[in-house]
């Protein structure tokens, strides 16, 4: 889930366009490469107008870690959307326990829930809700959501409280995007909806069983799912927003919220290292079964215009201007621009962070460390 309305509204695809269409470059050397092009990558987002940067690599036995401005290398940060690939995890071991499957009705696990405008729940299964082909509408979109939680009104309502049921209720008073798998588009309230099922399979909540099942198992000792919590645990630097499209609007400190807003579309605070952590783990078979990883990367096409992207369930296919394919999620929230992806086999693996929202290329990142291409001047 992104915090400003540039990056929630316009979807994660956006956030990609620029790699998607950019020129082919020749690849850096996969080992021992010494990272100048990612480091540049971080350093260019500052001359941007992003106050910190940090990212970290691994590749085989090589580690790197790389920071600009007011950033640290173990810095926590607010991870957004990459919140939907541990949502997803869950739902596919709880689909391998036998508990669910994921062609179930919406309805069957949320009798009464998605309804409304055209929306119907017994039409709409669990994996549609997982690869955004469910067609439910995206409470993120609605303007005065957006109003009062993304732009001027966030410093009034920053630590209002967002049950995930009232998060639906706001995608329900619109209309559907589409009839269920007809097409993809990209909606927080898939997500929200998909940490309900958790709820209701489990008995407990969604952050509940991503903590059990993945953050314990692996370790992630900086990985936390915060629920109502407001404050940023430390280490960790302030987050930055403009809350607002005009250019020239004040920047404004938002570290603290309530992170309710996003839940399991993007609620999870975490680091650098524990994000490469959790996508090499999963990657490379230790969280899903064979199938379960099989289903999780059989992606959708979404869109013509971006033929290099693909969605599977919680994560995303993207082929790199070298040739390059590397999968993962990236994320925002209010004042956090995150990254995380990694090559299929799990060996190479970046994750990192932009303390603000209003600018910096994360994709550059991602096109320098795979590729070792420089960000143009």
């Amino acid at each position: 889930m992104s915090a400003v309305r540039t990056v929630v509204a316009a979807t994660l695809v956006a956030g990609l366009a620029a790699t998607a269409l950019a020129a082919p470059a020749l690849a850096a050397p996969a080992h021992g490469q010494d990272h100048a092009a990612t480091r540049q990558a971080l350093q260019a987002a500052v001359a941007d107008g992003v106050p910190g940067a940090v990212a970290q690599a691994r590749d085989g036995r090589d580690r790197w870690t790389g920071t600009a401005g007011e950033r640290k290398g173990n810095d926590r940060f607010r991870v957004g959307s990459i919140t939907k690939t541990f949502t997803a995890t869950v739902l596919l071991q709880l689909q391998a326990e036998g508990r669910i499957d994921l062609d179930d009705p919406v309805e069957k696990w949320l009798p009464g829930v998605v309804r409304g405008n055209g929306h119907d729940g017994r039409k709409i299964t669990v994996r549609q809700l997982l690869n955004h082909t469910s067609g439910v509408y995206s409470y993120t979109e609605d303007p005065a959501f957006q109003e009062r939680v993304f732009g001027a009104g966030f410093l009034e309502h920053r630590y209002d409280t967002w049950p995930a049921g009232k998060l639906v209720s706001v995608a329900m008073t619109h209309k559907p995007e589409f009839a269920p798998g007809t097409a993809w588009s990209y909606s927080n309230t898939n997500y929200v909806l998909a940490g309900m099922v958790i709820e209701k399979v489990t008995g407990r909540s969604y952050g509940k069983a991503v903590e059990n099942r993945i953050i314990k198992p692996l370790k992630l000792r900086a990985t936390t799912v915060p629920g109502t919590r407001t404050a940023m645990p430390q280490p960790s630097s302030p987050a930055y927003s403009k809350l607002s499209m005009d250019p020239n609007a004040p920047v404004h400190e938002v570290s603290a919220l309530n992170p309710s807003i996003a839940g399991a579309a993007g609620e999870i605070i975490s680091d650098s290292q524990d994000l490469q952590t959790f996508y090499r783990a999963l990657l490379k078979g230790r969280l899903l079964t064979k199938d379960g990883l099989k289903e999780m990367t059989n992606t959708v096409a979404i869109s013509p215009e971006y033929p290099n992207l693909g969605y599977g369930l919680g994560l995303m296919k993207q082929k790199l201007s070298c040739g390059t394919e590397v999968w993962g999620h990236g994320g925002g929230i209010h004042g956090s621009s995150s990254l995380a992806q990694a090559t299929r086999d799990g060996e190479h693996s970046l994750a990192g962070n932009f303390n603000a929202d209003w600018t910096g290329d994360t994709e550059a990142v991602v096109e320098a460390e795979f590729c070792g291409t420089a960000p143009k001047e």
